[in-house]
């Protein structure tokens, strides 16, 4: 079902600092940041050969990133997000194995334009993951 490692996604207080930190130390290809008022975040991808960073900076106190970075100051992965072929498909049969899937079920469009979907940590060994149409 999962396809391509789609993305790391790193919580973070300061984005401009966090992207000077992947831009000017680790010299990685940065986007401009980018507001997603549906998601509640401030968002920056690192390009890689093979998949991208995302860093998440909160968008106003009602965001989920602000709770995450209430409970981790120092921020941290946040997310893996995995490309699935049909997202539907890959919901009711996530679904039908006793998956959780967060929010009302159905699919929001993410940062990169594209349906998403994300999965509840304790069915996935602690960890957030996202779910993106390929």
């Amino acid at each position: 079902m999962i396809g391509r490692l789609n993305h790391v996604a790193i919580a973070v207080k300061d984005l401009a600092a966090a992207t000077a930190v992947y831009r000017d130390t680790l010299g990685g290809k940065v986007s401009e940041p980018h507001a997603i008022p549906e998601h509640g975040v401030t968002v920056v991808f690192v390009e890689l050969p093979n998949t991208k960073i995302e860093l998440l900076q909160p968008l106003g106190e009602a965001s989920p990133i602000a709770a995450f970075l209430e409970k981790n100051p120092a921020g941290g992965v946040h997310h893996v997000c995995y490309e699935v072929a049909d997202i539907i498909a890959a919901r009711d049969q996530l679904k039908a194995a006793g998956a959780r899937v967060l929010g009302n079920g159905d699919p929001k469009i993410g940062a990169h334009g594209k349906p998403v979907l994300f999965l509840h940590p304790k069915d996935f060994l602690g960890t957030l993951t996202e779910l993106e149409q390929a």
